[in-house]
């Protein structure tokens, strides 16, 4: 995650002002509390349905002081709002609530949401479709793109928009998850020295060769234990097997198919150990409600 913070022109800025200008109303400019309107059906089933029963507000109209003021964003369509919300609620909130409980939902999920229409492009050539805050708020991207099966003019090649903002979703949960409760510090040894800032330049099939499931998976420890989590849960007990069985290739530095299938299994394993000694969570049965979800958003 990260932070970057932009200052610039400020001596032009106050140059530019002199003793007698006047800011004029600010109470009407946008993002600064002047900005106000009668709530709709949006607004009430926001209340109805995420914030009187897990305290989660949502912010979907525009506000460019919620987001990097570096980058070129534009809003959500307000059509988009209710289906984005309503699949969260029945692909992430719905297998967790269910499997441990609503208590712990309204406990530990980010009590802030905040819905960007486009993707964020970093400098690096990388996409940014989501990223937590302190374990308070997520912001998602792209939802301009998003629809899922009983949406009109959905095709069968939208469910990777899908499959990523869910992802997303269970790659920064994970973090509050781990941020709360460390993992287990046995799982950063499996890997150790092949973490490394360019895994922007690895494609994710060399990094399953090398013992990971995606390449973003390499940037650092912690990233690579939440991606196994949100892999683990996306892609459900047949699918991860297929991703590790697929693995038939030496990387390119000489990891063999048999020492990256270990690694990978040797993670999975401390992910769900991780699952029930610190939460109590029944690892498999959440994987099986949370891939049933998601298949039940694509086909």
């Amino acid at each position: 995650m990260k932070h970057i913070t932009i200052s610039l022109l400020l001596l032009a800025l106050f140059a530019g002002c002199r003793k007698d200008d006047k800011p004029g109303n600010v109470g009407d400019i946008p993002g600064l509390g002047g900005d106000t309107w009668v709530p709709g059906p949006i607004d009430i089933w926001i209340k109805d349905s995420l914030t009187k029963s897990l305290n989660i507000a949502v912010k979907y109209k525009w506000d460019q002081g919620e987001l990097a003021p570096y980058q070129t964003l534009v809003p959500p369509r307000e059509d988009k709002i209710i289906p984005v919300l309503s699949t969260i609620r029945r692909a992430w909130i719905k297998p967790y609530t269910e499997e441990v409980g609503e208590l712990f939902m309204k406990k530990y999920t980010p009590k802030f949401f905040v819905l960007v229409g486009s993707a964020s492009y970093n400098i690096d050539g990388t996409i940014t479709l989501g990223q937590a805050e302190g374990g308070r708020t997520i912001e998602l991207y792209a939802l301009n793109d998003f629809r899922v099966s009983w949406m009109p003019g959905y095709q069968p090649t939208d469910s990777p928009n899908v499959k990523m903002m869910f992802h997303t979703i269970h790659h920064e949960f994970a973090h509050i998850m781990n941020q709360t409760l460390n993992y287990q510090v046995e799982y950063k040894r499996i890997s150790v020295g092949q973490y490394t800032s360019n895994w922007n330049n690895i494609s994710d099939e060399e990094a399953n060769r090398r013992g990971f499931v995606t390449a973003y998976s390499m940037a650092a420890p912690d990233e690579d234990f939440v991606e196994m989590v949100a892999m683990m849960l996306m892609e459900g007990k047949d699918g991860f097997d297929r991703l590790v069985n697929s693995i038939t290739e030496t990387a390119e530095d000489g990891t063999t198919p048999e020492q990256a299938k270990a690694r990978i299994r040797q993670k999975q394993a401390l992910v769900v150990d991780y699952y029930r000694t610190s939460w109590g969570i029944n690892f498999s049965n959440l994987q099986l409600r949370t891939r049933a979800a998601l298949v039940g958003l694509i086909k």
